[in-house]
Parts: structure tokens; sequence; C-alpha cells
């Protein structure tokens, strides 16, 4: 080959790799993002003995191993927050009831309510008159949050 063409030969070798990368990007990334969850809606209610219950109110049934949520008492997050679905997990009474407990069987369904409760071993415990702030997210995307007071136990 004469001396005078390699540069062309690589220009176009350089050329064709960046064409067929970029086609394998835009083959590959559509198929990799799918569109969020839906909102739902929650009640959620809690008391100073730590327990926290939260209602699905509205939108399509939950695959509990796809949730995850936090909870904060007077503005501070738990220091160990439920990872949901559980049976005994740090910071929390064991027997959850409803979603939330791994033994429960199928999706959390609208008008059905699951609960827990904080253990001393958590950090803060609610008080009455605390406020409490539930967020439910479904595959990392916050769903819903809801918003009460705890009551005296």
């Amino acid at each position: 080959m004469p001396r005078g063409s390699a540069p062309v030969v690589a220009v176009v070798a350089v050329v064709a790799i960046t064409v067929l990368a970029g086609a394998a990007v835009f083959a590959v990334v559509p198929s990799m993002t799918t569109p969020p969850p839906p909102q739902r809606g929650v009640s959620v209610s809690a008391a100073a003995d730590g327990t926290v219950a939260v209602t699905l109110l509205s939108g399509p049934p939950i695959d509990p191993a796809a949730v995850s949520l936090r909870v904060r008492v007077a503005g501070t997050d738990l220091a160990h927050q439920p990872p949901v679905p559980f049976f005994s997990a740090t910071g929390f009474y064991s027997g959850p009831t409803g979603a939330f407990n791994a033994a429960s069987a199928g999706r959390w369904r609208v008008g059905t309510t699951t609960t827990l409760v904080i253990a001393p071993t958590n950090d803060p415990l609610p008080a009455a008159g605390d406020p409490v702030r539930v967020t439910l997210a479904v595959r990392g995307h916050v769903v819903a949050v809801a918003d009460t007071t705890a009551t005296p136990a």
C-alpha cells in the first residue's frame, strides 16, 4: 500500500467505527429506559408507641419487593429504615402486617393497610404530637408522600 493512502484508510476506519458505535448506542438506550411508575395515594397514621400504618388509597397494585419506604419523625430520618418487605429488621419489632411482611402473598392493593412498629433501638422514636412523614418509592421513583401527627399511645 502506498504511503499516501494510509491516512485515508485510517480516517475511513475511524469514521466507520464511530458510526457503528453510535448505532449501537441508539439501539440499546431506548430499551434501557422505562417509564416511571404511576403516582399513588396513601394515608399514614402514627402513634407514640412506634406504630406506623400506611393505607394505599389509589393507584395500581404494588409489588412489595419493588417498594422502598423512608420514615421521618420530627424532620429527622429514622436511623434504620425498614427494608420492605421484611419480617425481622434492625430498629423494628418483628412481624409487620400486610404487604410489608415478607411472608405476605401478592401485591399491595387499594384499600389495604400495612403496619410496622418502630423499636426503641431506632432513633428518633415518635412522641405524641411529633410530625411523621412517610415517603413511598417504587423501583427508586417516589410515588407518594404522606404526613401525619403521632397520637398518644
